[in-house]
C-alpha cells in the first residue's frame, strides 16, 4: 500500500475537484494514512490522499480513550495503524428526554411511554462508548492545534462478537485502495473543456478564484446584504470570462447557453464553497431554495450568540473564564441553526467583538462586556 505523503505534484483546479467520486464519498482509509494527508493549498479543510481530494472520512476501530465535555465526547480511535481523536457531539434529547419518563410495562399491557424509554435507553447506549469498545465514525476532517481529529456527523458502538464487522472491513479496506484511492485521479480532455476551459485557459482558474472571491466579498459588505441566492449575484462573475458577444455579459441577466454560462456556474459554485469554508456565508437551512446568509449581517445569529454568551456568563461555571467557543456553537446550533459552521461562528464572534458587544478572555473563551 502506497502512503498519503505529500509529493511534489501539483494539485487540480478545485473546479475539477467534484469530477473525482472521492471527494463526495466518506472514505475508508487507514488512520495512518489519514494522519498523513497533505492539506489543501487553494481550499483550507481539504486534504489530498495522493491526487484524491477528500474531506470526509469513515473508520472502524477501538476506543483507547475517553474524554467527556458538556456537549461532546472525545473518543481516541485505533486502528491498529493509528489512533485519531474523534469529536463526537452529545444529542441535546438525552439530557431533554433521558430519564423523563418512568414506569415499568405491567400485566402484558403495551405502554407507549414504557415502550418509548427503553428505544432512547437503547439509542442511548449505543452512543455512549467505554474504553474497549469499537466505535464507527463517520464525519469531516479538521486540524487543531496541528494535529488531525475527525468532526463526527454520524457514530455508534459496533456489536461485533464473533468479529465479522472487523474481518469484513479488513478486507475490503486494501481492494478500495487497489481499485480506488492508489490509482490517479486522471480528467479527460472532454472533460477540462465542458468543466473549466476559458479565454486564459485552466491554469488561470486558481486566481480567477481569488478574484470571484473578493468581488463577492466586496459587493456583500458594501451592500450590506443579508441574504442572497446564487442567481442574484451570478452577474457580478461575468467580467471573469469572456463572453459570447459584447453586451451579453452586462446587467443581472445571465446567458443562459454555451460554454460562457457553464464557466460562470462552475465559477460561482467554487466561489460559494470557498466562502462557506472561511464562514463568511452559510446556509440556514439546507433546501432546494439554496438560500444563503451573510454572517457578519445575519441580525439573527449575532443576536443569539450574544443571548448565549450573556446568559451562560452568568453561571458559576463560565464566570471567570467565559464561554468557550465549542459550548456556544452547540447552544446556538440549538437555538438557531443546526446548519452553522465552527467556521462561521468565530467570524462572528470576531465581528463582535469588533463592535465591543463581547470580549474574548484567553484562547477560544468569550464574555460580555
Amino acid at each position: 500500500m502506497a502512503s498519503g505523503e505529500e509529493n511534489t505534484e501539483d494539485e487540480l483546479s478545485s473546479l475539477l475537484w467534484g469530477l473525482d467520486p472521492v471527494f463526495s464519498a466518506y472514505v475508508r482509509l487507514y488512520v495512518k494514512d489519514i494522519l498523513q494527508l497533505r492539506e489543501s493549498r487553494q481550499v483550507p479543510g481539504i486534504y489530498f490522499y495522493k491526487n484524491h481530494p477528500l474531506f470526509q472520512v469513515d473508520v472502524l476501530g477501538t476506543v483507547v480513550y475517553r474524554r467527556e465535555r458538556e456537549d461532546f465526547y472525545c473518543y481516541g480511535v485505533d486502528d491498529s495503524t493509528g489512533v485519531i481523536n474523534c469529536l463526537c457531539w452529545k444529542d441535546e434529547k438525552w439530557r431533554d428526554h433521558g430519564d423523563s419518563v418512568k414506569g415499568k410495562g405491567c400485566g402484558g399491557v403495551f405502554k407507549v411511554e414504557e415502550q418509548l424509554r427503553k428505544l432512547r435507553e437503547a439509542q442511548r447506549s449505543s452512543w455512549i462508548l467505554e474504553i474497549g469498545d469499537l466505535l464507527r465514525v463517520r464525519g469531516s476532517l479538521k486540524t487543531s492545534r496541528e494535529q488531525r481529529e475527525i468532526m463526527a456527523s454520524f457514530f455508534y458502538k459496533v456489536s461485533d462478537p464473533v468479529m465479522d464487522v472487523q474481518i469484513a472491513r479488513m478486507l475490503e479496506i486494501p481492494q478500495l485502495y487497489r481499485d480506488c484511492y492508489d490509482k490517479p485521479f486522471q480528467v479527460s480532455s472532454t472533460e477540462l473543456e465542458a468543466g473549466i476551459t476559458n479565454a486564459g485557459g485552466p491554469s488561470n482558474f486558481p486566481s480567477l478564484l481569488v478574484q470571484s472571491v473578493r468581488i463577492l466579498k466586496d459587493f456583500l459588505k458594501e451592500k450590506e446584504v443579508a441574504k442572497f441566492r446564487p442567481y442574484d449575484i451570478e452577474y457580478l462573475l461575468h467580467p471573469l470570462i469572456q463572453g459570447p458577444a459584447p453586451g451579453k455579459s452586462t446587467g443581472q441577466e445571465s446567458t443562459s447557453v454555451g460554454p460562457f454560462s457553464t464557466q460562470v456556474k462552475n465559477l460561482l459554485k467554487e466561489t460559494l464553497k470557498l466562502l462557506q469554508t472561511e464562514g463568511e456565508i452559510f446556509r440556514k437551512v439546507l433546501s432546494p431554495d439554496e438560500l444563503y446568509n451573510v454572517t457578519e449581517q445575519d441580525k439573527d445569529l449575532l443576536a443569539a450568540i450574544r443571548n448565549v454568551i450573556g446568559e451562560d456568563s452568568k453561571r458559576e461555571k463560565y464566570a471567570e473564564k467565559g464561554c468557550h467557543v465549542l459550548h456556544i456553537l452547540s447552544s446556538v446550533r440549538q437555538r438557531y441553526s443546526r446548519n452553522l459552521s465552527r467556521e462561521a461562528l468565530e467570524v462572528a464572534l470576531k465581528f463582535l467583538e469588533c463592535n465591543s458587544d463581547i470580549i474574548s478572555t484567553m484562547d477560544s473563551h468569550y464574555t460580555v462586556l
